[in-house]
């Protein structure tokens, strides 16, 4: 197993900031912070929806890009109500291995909290791009 990675508590206390400041009914229950390449902190919310809304970590890596932001370090999603790091989701653990195969995520409970490579999260991975035809 690699080394833990460092904890970006900045980010951390940013999600926690938008979650509780942010979050509001059964709409949006979880916030979200990456940390650009750059430095900048970019967050968001979830927009749950009963047919399947995306998550805040999918919702930042929009909102990231969308502020120019395409090469993210790190990220952490945080729950409203003083739920505190919540883990990603399956399918946020594919795209985010397939956008930043090298991003760290931060994982854990209260004072527990580390940072994990994406790939110690979802090992045994399935890399997208490596089974795609090659068209030439």
């Amino acid at each position: 197993m690699n080394a833990p990675a460092a904890v970006d508590h900045e980010l951390v206390e940013a999600a926690t900031q938008v979650a509780a400041t942010r979050c509001r009914g059964d709409n949006h229950t979880v916030a979200a912070a990456a940390r650009a390449r750059d430095g900048r902190i970019v967050t968001a919310v979830n927009a749950y929806h009963f047919t399947g809304g995306p998550c805040a970590e999918l919702v930042v890596i929009g909102a990231a890009a969308a502020q120019g932001a395409y090469e993210l370090e790190s990220i952490v999603a945080v729950g409203d109500r003083g739920r505190g790091v919540i883990p990603p989701c399956g399918r946020c653990r594919q795209v985010l291995l397939d956008y930043f195969p090298e991003i760290t995520v931060v994982v854990g409970h209260g004072e527990q909290v580390r940072g994990v490579r994406i790939v110690e999260l979802l090992p045994e991975t399935y890399v997208w791009a490596d089974h795609q035809l090659d068209t030439d």
